[in-house]
């Protein structure tokens, strides 16, 4: 397992009961979380939001303390904006910088100017990421509202001059575009949904529409890609059946690398366990 062990703006400080109680930046936020199903004697009485599920779908945040529209936490160098949304999201996955990091590195590595493409963007972590190692950066997301959001973390983080390409748009077809205008990329990063609509109504479901949105990535990348990363949180989807597909698509176009996957977790502050968040694959170039 990754393990996102390095913020000093986040802290995951319970977790049980099907919750989890969260510090982020000076605000103490109490939200569902459907991995945390195990036992705890919580008394989480101190904090500033309580996100309540519905029996019907959704749910409500209850405040305790008057909270701004938005904050800001950092990682390392990265601000990004946090915000409650009616959906329990704040905007940004913490477990994730595991994987910002690993594609900092990779792409600070490279001499030449590396081409990234992500898809599924949300609110533009990875892109973010990727673009303060010095990458070239194309995110593509059905929504707008969630675009708009990832142009103001590049503002926040300072990459107003950088070159990053805000898309929206239906994730294959812009992949399909790419291919036949004949564009390549030297990495790419996917964070699919397990279900979900595009701008004109077209319908993505993980199971079905997975293997057939890798085979068309595939086509794009350049002779020498450094990463090909898939993130997953659809629930009944191994990190194993992701590998299977990168082992039998991608290893035998790209001999000179490997694959590697598992999962993604955030440490408990309280009782020294880890919280699994997601799974993660990726092909990954031996350079």
């Amino acid at each position: 397992m990754r393990i996102s062990d390095e913020w000093k703006d986040y802290e995951c400080i319970d977790a049980g009961n099907g919750e989890k109680l969260e510090r982020w930046g000076n605000f103490i936020l109490r939200r569902p979380d459907p991995q945390a199903i195990w036992y705890t004697d919580k008394k989480w009485d101190k904090l500033d939001a309580f996100y309540h599920r519905s029996n019907k779908g959704g749910g409500y945040w209850e405040y305790f303390t008057k909270l701004p529209e938005y904050w800001t936490v950092s990682y390392k160098h990265l601000t990004f904006k946090v915000s409650l949304t009616n959906f329990k999201h704040t905007g940004l996955f913490p477990e994730q910088a595991t994987n910002w990091d690993f594609m900092m590195n990779k792409i600070s590595k490279c001499k030449d100017k590396v081409k990234v493409l992500n898809l599924f963007s949300y609110t533009g972590a990875a892109t973010m990421a990727c673009s303060s190692a010095g990458a070239d950066v194309v995110q593509v997301d059905s929504s707008r509202g969630m675009t708009e959001w990832a142009k103001e973390n590049q503002k926040l983080c300072g990459l107003e001059n950088n070159y990053i390409r805000f898309i929206v748009d239906d994730c294959l077809k812009f992949v399909e575009r790419e291919y036949r205008r004949g564009n390549k990329y030297d990495a790419i990063v996917m964070d699919p949904p397990s279900y979900g609509r595009g701008p004109n109504k077209e319908v993505w479901k993980f199971e079905d529409n997975i293997y057939k949105l890798i085979d068309a990535c595939i086509k794009i990348l350049s002779d020498k890609p450094i990463f090909f990363l898939i993130n997953s949180y659809t629930t009944g989807i191994s990190s194993t059946v992701l590998e299977n597909i990168l082992k039998t698509r991608l290893l035998p176009l790209y001999p000179d690398g490997y694959i590697d996957s598992g999962e993604i977790g955030l440490p408990i502050t309280k009782d020294n366990m880890i919280l699994p968040c997601g799974i993660y694959s990726r092909y990954v170039s031996n350079d």
